[in-house]
């Protein structure tokens, strides 16, 4: 694959609009209506990659998102000696059974999370091997010291020239010891992911003892379920603070990864703004893992109407939304923005909470919301795990996206309804949707 363009960070070559410095948003003029399919599941290609690459024997992973994040994970395995083939949005990976071709280099993360924290462990299973991670400016700034310890007590050794254990770091594979390791639940479940993906790689069984309330715990569950697919079954004990991992190989699964849920709360957002309707499919609400899906719930409580069928999910926005409540963002945190966004047109304020841990995501998301939407006159005001939105009408103002895909897609929805609303830096939505803004277009919003 090509090497990542230092001018743009973590911009890969699957990325769109990263040569638009601005851009501005027009509401539509007619009623928002559509029917759209998108690409799979950020989180679950990323795991579903990785996995497949340990495994022994060729997956067929139907759906692949193709955006930033996913685009480094497969330059990474590449590099690794991997064989990959793409065929549009389907990816054939020939799995090294553990054993990593190629045991030396550097591997390049881009500003992906789940790439930063799944890799390490993945790397950590060889017997040998000594590669160096390096990452986006804002991913060094990002924490992984709870991970790169847990592994390092496990065998490994970590080498970073950062106190607090981020990328850039070199690790240089011995193994993994089984036995068990100790992680924290409340700063990232991607840790416990992380380090359950490589588990089953250990000399012997490894048990992960989970030290407090873990925020997310669906994306741990999404994890547990990716890994039985491809033949590894943990068990969860101890009231979910523990996990069980037998030691094993994973087998090569064919399967098809659903829509990304995450991306979709955009589009059924444009609908409860523009008192539109857009109707996903390929989703069916009721059996998803994606825990993203809870704001249905918070759409209908607003006065949406939501239809959920066996594979589609449909909502019609409603002429005045409705407030005055406050909702937990704890499970679902990635769409803290959006419901931001949508109280600015409720009829009284809406509350945000326990959401603290976004303030470590690609930007502090809770800081940087509030600062944007002050430039708009919206009153919010600020609390250390979230915030609060009061109604407001939106002036003009040129707004930052703070290299942010979610701060670019959940401010794009106030220039859905209201005029003069520019947005820095459209391009960052490469990350997770490079076609956001064309999809949006398609959909009748003007976009300049």
């Amino acid at each position: 694959m090509e090497q990542h363009n230092p001018d743009l960070e973590s911009r890969s070559p699957w990325s769109m609009n990263h040569e638009k410095p601005m851009i501005t948003i027009h509401p539509p003029k007619a009623a928002v209506a559509g029917t759209i399919t998108l690409s799979g599941s950020k989180s679950l290609t990323n795991r579903a990659l990785i996995i497949a690459a340990l495994a022994e024997g060729t997956s067929r992973l139907e759906g692949i998102l193709r955006s930033d994040d996913s685009y480094w994970c497969l330059d990474c395995l590449t590099k690794l000696g991997v064989n990959v083939s793409m065929a549009g949005e389907t990816a054939y990976v020939t799995g090294c059974g553990g054993a990593w071709p190629v045991r030396s280099g550097e591997l390049y993360v881009g500003a992906a999370g789940t790439v930063a924290r799944f890799l390490p462990g993945a790397l950590a299973t060889s017997d040998h091997g000594c590669w160096t991670v390096t990452g986006s400016k804002r991913m060094g700034e990002r924490p992984l010291a709870p991970l790169l310890s847990a592994l390092s007590d496990l065998g490994a050794s970590i080498r970073s020239g950062e106190a607090d254990r981020s990328v850039p770091f070199t690790l240089e594979a011995r193994g993994l010891r089984g036995g068990e390791a100790a992680l924290p639940g409340a700063t990232s479940s991607q840790f416990i992911s992380g380090l359950l993906i490589a588990a089953p790689y250990a000399a012997s069984p490894l048990t992960i003892r989970i030290n407090g309330e873990v925020v997310q715990r669906d994306y741990v569950d999404m994890t547990l379920s990716m890994m039985r697919l491809f033949g590894i079954c943990p068990k969860v004990i101890d009231n979910g603070q523990a996990i069980s991992v037998p030691a094993g190989k994973y087998q090569a699964h064919s399967i098809r990864l659903e829509p990304d849920v995450s991306a979709c709360c955009y589009f059924w957002a444009l609908a409860a703004i523009t008192e539109g309707r857009i109707r996903i499919e390929g989703i069916c609400a009721a059996a998803t893992s994606q825990p993203d899906i809870e704001i249905l719930k918070v759409l209908e409580r607003m006065g949406c109407y939501v239809v959920r069928g066996d594979d589609f999910v449909e909502v019609t926005g409603t002429r005045q939304l409705k407030g005055g409540f406050t909702v937990s963002m704890k499970a679902w945190s990635d769409q803290t923005l959006t419901i931001a966004a949508m109280a600015v047109f409720a009829d009284a304020p809406i509350t945000m909470t326990d959401a603290a841990h976004i303030r470590h995501h690609e930007c502090d998301r809770i800081s940087a919301v509030c600062a944007e939407l002050r430039k708009l006159g919206i009153r919010v005001e600020e609390r250390m795990d979230g915030l609060t939105v009061y109604p407001g009408q939106p002036k003009a103002a040129v707004l930052e996206t703070h290299d942010d895909h979610r701060m670019a897609m959940a401010l794009s929805l106030i220039g859905a309804r209201s005029e003069g609303i520019r947005l820095m830096d459209p391009g960052c939505v490469s990350k997770t949707c490079p076609d956001y803004f064309e999809r949006l277009a398609a959909l009748g919003i003007g976009i300049e």
